[in-house]
């Protein structure tokens, strides 16, 4: 019996610096060549470049919509799903991954965070939001300085154990 192959959420915004686009897709490329299937809002800015970057390593993209239309998807899913959930579709992105990595990102990242840390998955930022507790105490987000970083603290050691 094969193992279940890891998924990790990658989330961050549709309108992104050139710096987050650069760091989402090589963080994409980086999961991809450690056969990890990454899971997104499969449209442009940082999910686009995460998806780019994976597919370029050879890695799986899904991509959970919106909307009704997967043509609204961006051209490097390999699977585009759509939901018709609007924002309600967050939440699925934040389930799906058994870890989460936000790279900058707006509300909607935001949402997806909080869900995530409610499920208690591990969430990994790139100059992303803080969060804190009802009393102002900081909650638990990794904080990585690049995309190397984020992916170690996504999968524990393994990726400087297997370069």
């Amino acid at each position: 019996m094969n193992p279940r192959r890891r998924v990790v959420s990658i989330i961050g915004g549709a309108e992104c610096s050139e710096k987050e686009v650069q760091i989402a897709e090589e963080l994409g490329y980086l999961l991809g060549e450690q056969d990890v299937i990454i899971v997104c809002g499969g449209r442009g800015g940082v999910m686009e470049a995460a998806c780019r970057g994976a597919q370029r390593a050879g890695g799986i993209t899904i991509g959970i919509l919106p909307n009704l239309d997967p043509s609204e998807g961006n051209p490097y899913l390999d699977v585009a799903i759509p939901t018709g959930m609007g924002h309600a579709r967050n939440a699925l992105i934040a389930q799906a991954g058994q870890c989460v990595i936000a790279i900058g990102g707006g509300y909607g990242t935001l949402s997806e965070i909080g869900i995530a840390l409610k499920i208690g998955r591990d969430v990994v930022g790139i100059g992303t939001w803080e969060a804190v507790d009802k009393s102002g105490k900081m909650i638990k987000i990794m904080r990585a300085d690049n995309a190397r970083e984020a992916v170690e603290f996504a999968l524990g050691d393994s990726l400087s154990k297997n370069q």
